[in-house]
């Protein structure tokens, strides 16, 4: 099934209750960033306007702070390797595990890490991986996927998710919220003492530091670190900030954008073990990957959606979002609106540019962007692009000279109302689709009005 029927398909099986849950969690994240801005900003326009800022000057200069953040690391006794693609990221990964000689393997909740498939490659290679995350854990246990960044599990079904626990866990049928947490904590909390290498992906990364900055309500991450020996960070190249003193600024508007905090729960910031440090700290290993960003980086209108800062705030606004099945629905890295402007350029047009046509362009997702991206106007730009790629069909072309050629129509136009009506149910049947009411069209053209009006 190609990428555009898939996208149908998961569409299509959205139901009436299910959007009625995606608008409960949308309205009350929704909820919690307005009141989160308010309590801790004066001045949001301001913060959103030097945060733009900031990320037009990486964008601009991304090789330059790239090198310059390589060599901190490098100075500090730690180690930063750069990946192409996900095939490069996984060789890298496994190269770094097979000199660590195996061990249990802890890998915290990252979405760079489902983009370039990690788990399902350490399972071929029948390496001992755990998802140290206790949402991730309740996703894998249920066979789900992510529904939103903020909120991955927000769709797990209580009753589902208790069965499979008092098979898994012994966990009881009438356990409370507290008590599976608790139940679920103490499974994976013991898995943490026997870890050898330790994944997380970082949310920054600051170039004249050589340091990266992780936020996480959990904090598995940071135990992670802590108790394995070798450090693995995963970052995508457009994480970088060019100074320790810009995390004064984006970590408050990722915290309160994703979900109302003034910070998040647990926010760590860590380099290379100082050197006098060094035989009881573990290894700290940066993975930089592009994995299609350069490419995107290159694309000089484009180039500001790198800008996305990961706090989902647009998710939240966008009426296409809620009314999908999730993160996957969207069929890349990315989802929501950030996604339908990236994972085309990402991925490819040729199969992807569905993604950049399926929204509203009602610019909701722009207006709470926390670094002021272009979102529905880039997602016009993607249009653009993919008819000057020449990617439109056959069909679809001779369907818009068909349309042209009736609207300069003056007799067309004039037509009977049941005639007009009918031909254009006929041209948007299978685009229109079976849950929109088609428009009613006016009895009579303006032109036809004018005339009876002026009695000519």
């Amino acid at each position: 099934m190609r990428p555009f029927e898939d996208f149908i398909k998961d569409f299509d099986a959205k139901d009436l209750n299910a959007y009625e849950s995606s608008l409960r969690i949308m309205n009350h994240l929704n909820n919690s960033r307005e009141n989160g801005i308010k309590k801790a900003f004066s001045n949001i326009e301001l913060a959103r306007q030097r945060a733009a800022y900031t990320k037009w000057k990486v964008s601009e200069n991304l090789d330059k702070y790239l090198v310059d953040f390589e060599a901190s690391v490098l100075r500090k006794g730690g180690k930063v390797l750069w990946a192409y693609d996900a095939a490069n990221a996984l060789h890298e990964i496994e190269q770094i595990i097979n000199k660590g000689k195996g061990g249990r393997i802890l890998n915290s909740e990252s979405f760079l890490a489902t983009e370039i498939g990690l788990g399902s490659f350490l399972n071929k290679k029948n390496l001992k991986c755990v998802d140290t995350s206790i949402t991730s854990y309740f996703l894998d246990l249920l066979g789900e996927s992510a529904f939103h960044p903020i909120l991955p599990a927000a769709k797990i079904e209580r009753e589902e998710l208790l069965k499979k626990l008092n098979t898994s866990i012994r966990s009881s049928l009438e356990a409370g919220n507290e008590e599976i947490l608790s139940d679920v904590r103490d499974e994976l909390r013991r898995k943490f003492f026997e870890a050898e290498i330790g994944i997380v992906e970082a949310d920054f990364i600051i170039a004249d530091a050589g340091m990266v900055a992780i936020s996480e309500n959990e904090g598995d991450a940071r135990l992670s670190l802590t108790f394995s020996k070798t450090n693995i960070i995963l970052a995508s190249i457009d994480k970088i900030l060019p100074s320790f003193s810009d995390l004064e600024l984006f970590l408050p508007l990722l915290a309160t954008h994703s979900n109302g905090q003034f910070l998040p729960a647990y926010a760590s910031i860590l380099g290379p073990p100082a050197r006098d440090e060094t035989e009881v700290s573990p290894d700290f290993i940066v993975l930089l990957i592009d994995n299609g960003r350069s490419n995107i980086a290159a694309n000089q209108e484009q180039r500001q959606g790198l800008s996305c800062i990961g706090c989902g705030a647009c998710y939240d606004v966008c009426p296409v979002f809620a009314n999908s099945t999730g993160m996957t629905s969207y069929q890349g890295s990315y989802g929501g609106p950030i996604g339908q402007v990236l994972n085309p350029l990402q991925k490819g047009l040729d199969q992807y540019k569905h993604l950049s046509f399926a929204s509203t362009l009602c610019g909701k997702c722009t207006s709470v962007c926390p670094v002021n991206i272009d979102l529905h106007n880039h997602l016009l730009r993607n249009r653009h692009l993919s008819i000057k790629q020449n990617l439109e069909k056959t069909g679809e072309k001779l369907a818009w000279y068909t349309w042209k050629k009736l609207m300069l129509s003056r007799k067309n136009m004039n037509r009977p109302f049941a005639f007009k009506s009918f031909t254009l149910k006929q041209f948007f049947k299978d685009e229109w689709g079976n849950d929109r009411a088609f428009p009613k069209l006016a009895e009579k053209s303006f032109n036809q009005l004018w005339k009876e009006k002026m009695g000519l």
